[in-house]
């Protein structure tokens, strides 16, 4: 009877209802609308949807997303709903007029890159500071001798409304937590 249960000890547990939910280290796979007010605040217009076929992934606690957005749904399983707004304070921040800038149109000369084409209203530039970091900057205005870019989040000073579903769960690889970021179908491929 001993041997019985030394080979019982032995074999991985199956626990029929667990439900695996959303916590540090796991991949999440979602779909949402995401509204924000119109201009007359009484409104909400949806301004990104993200649909069942092409979820967002993420690793949850490794995301970059605002803490509060990932706060809302922590400890969700598949299936479940959400239903939460962020105020900018908790978002991506007020909007800082002193994001935007206006730089010499003579940074923006690139090899293999029409300087037109790079320079229209409303493209996004990656850029990088004098400390190194990484910045995503919007044209804003483009003159003869000057790009006017607005470095602030494009949801900077907006209250966002997010209502969606969670599609999937499951264990981040070492690779992935090493990188920081999914690998595979819906994420990146090295």
């Amino acid at each position: 009877m001993s041997g019985c249960i030394s080979k019982l000890l032995q074999q991985p547990l199956f626990y029929p209802n667990y439900q695996m939910i959303i916590e540090k280290n796991k991949v999440v796979g979602i779909s949402y609308n995401l509204s924000i007010p119109d201009t007359d605040e009484d409104e909400m217009s949806v301004v990104e949807v993200v649909n069942e076929e092409d979820p967002m992934l993420f690793i949850f606690d490794m995301s970059g997303l605002p803490e509060k957005f990932e706060a809302q749904l922590a400890g969700l399983s598949i299936g479940d709903t959400f239903d939460f707004t962020i105020d900018p304070e908790e978002g991506y921040g007020d909007f800082d007029p002193e994001a935007v800038v206006d730089l010499p149109k003579s940074l923006f000369v690139m090899e293999d890159v029409e300087q037109d084409e790079l320079l229209t209203v409303g493209n996004i530039i990656p850029m990088t500071n004098e400390e190194g970091e990484r910045l995503q900057g919007q044209v804003i205005e483009v003159t003869n001798d000057h790009v006017i870019m607005d470095f602030n989040h494009p949801l900077a000073g907006k209250t966002m409304h997010f209502a969606g579903k969670v599609l999937s769960i499951r264990e981040a690889t070492a690779s992935e937590l090493e990188h920081g970021h999914v690998h595979g179908e819906g994420g990146v491929s090295h």
